[in-house]
């Protein structure tokens, strides 16, 4: 079963559902994500969802709440007092929103879309290539 916002969850929960096994034979898959998409997967799995209870700051799924958080590096080289805020802002939006943007970093436009270019070319590539590298264990990383 599928469910398209956090309100279907209450009603998705059925004593069949194991998100254990989902789970596995979406790691078995490695073709992660984009696997799932390429499959014709239109809504999000279960396996993806939390249900309410289990999030710590719960939010109404029919208001928007995209909010990313804009990191700008200007004067992080030069500047003390403006390197102390910098690893602030760093650090409240890692821990509030998990990700941010960064702008002001210095880096090329051109070697950003090669960036780009290069993780598409990763993910078009055949399955067979990819699963060779997938993997959910960080022990395998190094890390």
């Amino acid at each position: 079963m599928v469910v398209t916002n956090t309100s279907e969850v209450s009603a998705s929960v059925e004593s069949d559902y194991d998100r254990a096994t989902e789970l596995k034979a979406f790691d078995e898959s490695k073709a992660g994500v984009k696997g799932l998409v390429d499959s014709g997967v239109t809504k999000v799995p279960r396996i993806f969802i939390r249900p309410p209870e289990d999030l710590d700051n719960p939010t109404d799924p029919n208001k928007p709440q995209l909010n990313i958080p804009v990191i700008d590096l200007k004067g992080f080289d030069t500047d003390p007092i403006q390197r102390k805020e910098i690893i602030d802002k760093v650090g409240d939006a890692s821990e509030a929103c998990g990700f941010f943007q960064v702008i002001n970093h210095g880096i090329p436009d051109s070697i950003m879309e090669e960036m780009k270019n290069g993780v598409r070319r990763f993910y078009e590539q055949d399955n067979e290539v990819k699963k060779r590298l997938y993997t959910r264990h960080h022990e395998k990383l190094g890390v």
